[in-house]
Order: C-alpha cells, then sequence, then structure tokens
C-alpha cells in the first residue's frame, strides 16, 4: 500500500514537473517586448520622477505595466488565432489605401524609437569610452543589424533575455549600495498622488511604457512558439501560457522601472539634485554612492540600448513586411528594407542632435501622435469575428480594452498639448 501511494505520489510530482518545464518553455516572447519598456526613453523619465518627486510616482509604473499586459495580451492572441502579425491582419482586413497610411506611420514610430535607442546606447558608449556621440550611434546601428541578420530568433532571444537579466542585476546591486525606505516606496507603488507640477512626468512615464512598435512585435514574435492551431485544447492551453509569459516578462519590466525610480529617489531626492540629462546622472551617482555605482550605470544603459535597438529593428521590418502581406523574415528582401527604413533615418537625423536629451523627449512626442492609431486598430480587428472568429474580445474584455485605449489617447493628446 504504501509502495502506491509513494509512486502515485512520484508520478504526480513529476508531472507537476514537466507541466512548468513546458510553461518556461513558451517564456521568451515577452521578453523580447520588455526591453522596448526599459529603453532610454523610460530611464529619462524614471530617473526625473525619481529625482523630482522621490517615491510618489511609483505607482504610474504599476498602473501602466498593468495596462500594457493587457494590450500586449490581447496583441499577443492575435497573432496566436490568425498566425500572422498586427501589420499582415491590417493588410487583410483593411482597404489597401487605409493600411498603407496606417502601416506607414507605424514604420516612422519605430524609426523614431530607433533614433531614441541608439541615442541611449551611444550615450552608454560615451560614458563608458569617450566615443562620440554619432559614432556611437554608427556602432550600434551596425552591431544591431548583424545581431539581427545574422542569428536566428531563437538565439537571438537568448542574447536580449541575457541583456534584461544584467540590466536587472545592475540595478539590484545598485540598490543594495543605497539606503530605500521601503515603507514609503511601497507606499509609493499603490497610492495614486499626484504632487504638484508632476503631470508631464506622469504622463511621460505612461507614455514611455505603452509604445506602438512593441504591439506590432508581440503580435509577430509569439508565432515563434509552434503548435496545432486545429486543435481547440492546445490553443486554449497555448492562449493560457502566453499569458503567463507577459505577466511574467512585463513583471521583470515593472520591477526594473521601479527601480531607475527608487534609486533616484533614494540619491538625488534626498540629495536635492535634478536630473535633466542620463550622462549626468552618472556623474552624480559617483560621488553619492561610488564609481561601481556610476560603471553599473553606463553598462547597463548600454545593455537597454542594445538590447532596444534589435526590437525597434525587428518591429520596423516587420511592419513593412507586413505592408506586403508578408511575415518578418530577415532572409526575405521586405524584411531587410524595412530593418534599412528604421535604422538609416536614425541614424541620419543624430547628425542633426545637438541635444540628446531634447531628442529623446521628442521621439516620444512623436510615438504619442502615433500610439492612439495603433492601439484602435488593434481593437478593430480582436473585434473582428471576420478576423478572429470564436476568439474575438468577449464584451467585457472590449470595453476595458476601449477605455484604456481612450485613456491613452487623452493622455497621449495632453502631452503634445503642453510639450
Amino acid at each position: 500500500m504504501w509502495l502506491t501511494r509513494l509512486k502515485n505520489k512520484l508520478d504526480t510530482v513529476h508531472q507537476n514537473s514537466r507541466q512548468v518545464s513546458e510553461v518556461f518553455r513558451y517564456i521568451g516572447p515577452g521578453i523580447i517586448v520588455t526591453v522596448g519598456f526599459i529603453d532610454p526613453g523610460n530611464w529619462a523619465a524614471n530617473l526625473a520622477a525619481g529625482a523630482m518627486f522621490g517615491y510618489d510616482l511609483l505607482w504610474v509604473v504599476t498602473l501602466s505595466t498593468i495596462m500594457l499586459i493587457l494590450l500586449q495580451h490581447n496583441v499577443a492572441h492575435l497573432g496566436i488565432v490568425t498566425g500572422r502579425c498586427l501589420s499582415e491582419c491590417a493588410y487583410d482586413a483593411l482597404p489597401r489605401w487605409l493600411s498603407s497610411i496606417l502601416l506607414s506611420t507605424a514604420g516612422l514610430a519605430a524609426a523614431a524609437t530607433a533614433l531614441a535607442e541608439f541615442i541611449g546606447a551611444a550615450i552608454a558608449l560615451k560614458m563608458l569610452f569617450g566615443i562620440p556621440l554619432f559614432i556611437g550611434s554608427v556602432l550600434t546601428a551596425i552591431i544591431c543589424t548583424i545581431m539581427l541578420l545574422t542569428n536566428s530568433y531563437n538565439k537571438l532571444e537568448k542574447v536580449i533575455a541575457g541583456f534584461v537579466s544584467l540590466i536587472a542585476l545592475a540595478y539590484l546591486l545598485e540598490l543594495s549600495m543605497v539606503d530605500v525606505n521601503w515603507a514609503e516606496a511601497g507606499l509609493g507603488w499603490v497610492n495614486p498622488t499626484l504632487p504638484n507640477e508632476s503631470m508631464l512626468v506622469v504622463l511621460s512615464i505612461l507614455g514611455a511604457v505603452i509604445m506602438p512598435h512593441n504591439l506590432f512585435l508581440h503580435s509577430e514574435i509569439i508565432q515563434s512558439r509552434e503548435f496545432n492551431k486545429q486543435d481547440p485544447a492546445v490553443m486554449k492551453k497555448r492562449l493560457r501560457y502566453e499569458f503567463l509569459d507577459t505577466i511574467f516578462s512585463m513583471g521583470i519590466g515593472w520591477a526594473i522601472n521601479s527601480a531607475m525610480i527608487i534609486l533616484a529617489a533614494a540619491t538625488f531626492f534626498n540629495e536635492g539634485i535634478m536630473v535633466e540629462e542620463l550622462e549626468q546622472a552618472k556623474e552624480l551617482l559617483v560621488p553619492l554612492i561610488g564609481p561601481s555605482a556610476g560603471l553599473l550605470f553606463a553598462l547597463a544603459l548600454l545593455f537597454a540600448g542594445f538590447a532596444s535597438s534589435a526590437t525597434a529593428g525587428m518591429a520596423g521590418a516587420s511592419i513593412f513586411a507586413g505592408m506586403f502581406g508578408e511575415s518578418y523574415d530577415m532572409k526575405d528582401m521586405h524584411s531587410q528594407i524595412g530593418l534599412a527604413l528604421t535604422y538609416i533615418p536614425a541614424v541620419v537625423m543624430i547628425l542633426f542632435v545637438e541635444d540628446s536629451f531634447q531628442a529623446l523627449l521628442i521621439s516620444q512626442m512623436f510615438l504619442s501622435l502615433q500610439l492612439p492609431f495603433t492601439i484602435f486598430l488593434q481593437l478593430y480587428l480582436t473585434g473582428s469575428e471576420k478576423v478572429m472568429g470564436i476568439y474575438k474580445n468577449r464584451p467585457s474584455t472590449a470595453v476595458m480594452l476601449w477605455v484604456i485605449g481612450i485613456i491613452v489617447t487623452a493622455m497621449n493628446l495632453y502631452l503634445l498639448a503642453v510639450a
């Protein structure tokens, strides 16, 4: 009898371990998307939030991450159910003139994103090695192009996951060097407050988290996990695993963004120091908590710049290929042209950049202008029975997503009006 009970327990443990192993086999696409909202634009907004308002605006990271999870989860479903990305579905479902206009603006948004990512990586290279901004941007573009052209998706996924891990490790080490008021931080995460003159920073954080190119990217890369779409049970399991991947990955992004604000609050805010440039942040960290903190800051920024530059290129290539009804494939000419149209204008624009911090803000403003078009395109497609079949958005889901879309649109319009 006891042998039977032992065998049953061992079988249960083995089955549970297989289920856990299977879940982690599907972790990955969400990590790729995560680097998009821990990019240099986020660094600037988060450091400003912590330096100016301490722990008070941590709740914005929580709110924006919740909205991001719902939108990314929804667009990932589009990719899983249809087997096509957001741009391909737009090509199929909309009049050609309308899809061309919407996808062209999305391509420009990907190029604007690449501009910010190149600047961030170049700033890090300047901090570490004294390389001029433009030369650092060109090096970043070349390295990321090689990454995209020569690596399979699986290899690239591992590289980017490694970058995210290093960014998280760098901030974990930096937080261990400072005296954090965790009671105030805990309250800041869940207690919405609006200190005087904080609205622009609040909107900047929200706008930097939800980005149009990430919505296109997630619907594309989620298809890297092959499965039997004809089996309803398999489809249901796949959709469930995607949700776990999204929550896990976006949770990592929430933690890293929170760490940025906490670090700035524990150092700059406590010392009454204003931070308006990424280079300034590194220089100010050194006398406050030591030279190793400045080095870790620069390294983490470099990893973030490289990783987010690569994903911006992937998104641009996916969007352009979708304009011809094709999926992302760096061996295909349309994907290669899309990559070039994303990277080359971004590098050229850096020639005219006099203030790198201002350039980051301008690129975020352009993303703000395009974002509502991408969100409502997504909601139209995922709410269409013709596109999604029985998996179209439920009424309750549709209402929730449309409310998010309206909030994000109002937020971005306000940001543009006051900028």
